[in-house]
């Protein structure tokens, strides 16, 4: 049997988060030596409820959660309440208080975690990229260390779900985003534009997960409740997405994704009509050394698949 991969998660934990979290957690051939939580979705404090929550259900009490910035590097903090719930679970009366994280601080937890697991760790970011930053910033040498960086975020066709061409978690911390492109770290961007076209859950399919009967299966379906609506009204889906989650079946398993293509990014963070675009070099019009492997496809299939099984237990 080979070995388990060690992966740190760093998350803004909302209801798409919680499900990301599901599929790691279920999986035995994956070592989660840690989880860090950044403020994004939802305040810190609700952030880290709501992965200790998750961490609770999925039996996995085990997995130390830390916590982490509680603001972006430079702009105040905007959160996506009006996506996710008030609490970021959907508002359906969880009881999400109380619970007690690890004691030590999510970067020094990461920076820890990438000397324990040198040259074999894998990072998932499934937020704001705060923590990622102040890490490298404390310690460059991170990139040298770091096997694999996964990022939920961007979008390569610049169609936006905060502002017209600027997914969530690169416009809640733009400056962050533009340390983690220059550090050097091995970049692999699952942006919006995939979960929008390869992970919508339409309603007979959300139907369907939740039939499977699982305590998890409800919960997971059951917390996209705000989602669904906003993903109806706002980004004119078919039915929710699930943005964290794909990142994490692809992080887990690379051929989720069906075409990826090496590229140059940079990130806009003074524009206040294009705040944290992520800008794709598409054409090679700019001549720069690609930063980042950026996922282009990814097979619907598989991903529900990996997402079938998380739910069954």
């Amino acid at each position: 049997m080979s070995a388990r991969r060690p992966f740190f998660i760093d998350t803004d934990t909302a209801s798409d988060d919680a499900v990301a979290l599901a599929i790691a957690f279920a999986r035995d051939d994956i070592d989660i030596v840690g989880i860090g939580v950044v403020a994004g979705n939802v305040p810190l404090e609700s952030g880290v409820q709501n992965a200790l929550y998750t961490r609770e259900l999925c039996g996995r009490t085990d997995v130390p959660v830390y916590v982490g910035a509680s603001h972006p590097l430079v702009f105040p903090l905007g959160t996506a309440q009006h996506v996710h719930g008030n609490d970021g679970m959907g508002d359906i009366g969880l009881n999400l208080s109380g619970r007690v994280p690890n004691e030590g601080h999510a970067v020094d937890a990461l920076i820890e975690a990438s000397h324990q697991h040198a040259g074999s760790l894998t990072l998932v970011t499934l937020g704001p990229l705060t923590n990622v930053a102040l890490a490298v910033r404390r310690d460059p040498a991170l990139a040298e260390r770091v096997s694999r960086v996964v990022i939920m975020g961007a979008a390569a066709d610049h169609v936006g779900n905060v502002n017209p061409v600027a997914e969530f978690n690169m416009w809640v911390d733009p400056h962050a985003v533009q340390v983690v492109l220059d550090s050097g770290l091995p970049l692999e961007f699952v942006g919006w534009d995939i979960s929008r076209r390869d992970a919508v859950i339409v309603p007979d399919e959300a139907q369907r997960l939740r039939a499977i009967g699982t305590p998890l299966a409800e919960f997971c379906i059951d917390i996209q409740a705000v989602v669904a609506a906003f993903c109806e009204h706002d980004t004119k889906l078919a039915g929710f997405d699930m943005p964290d989650p794909i990142a994490m079946a692809y992080a887990i398993d690379p051929d989720v994704a069906t075409e990826t293509r090496r590229l140059h990014l940079e990130v806009e963070c003074e524009s206040t009509v294009t705040r944290g675009m992520v800008v794709m070099d598409l054409l090679g019009f700019t001549r720069r050394e690609p930063n980042a492997l950026v996922v282009m496809h990814a097979d619907h299939g598989r991903f529900i698949d990996h997402l079938e099984s998380t739910l069954r237990g």
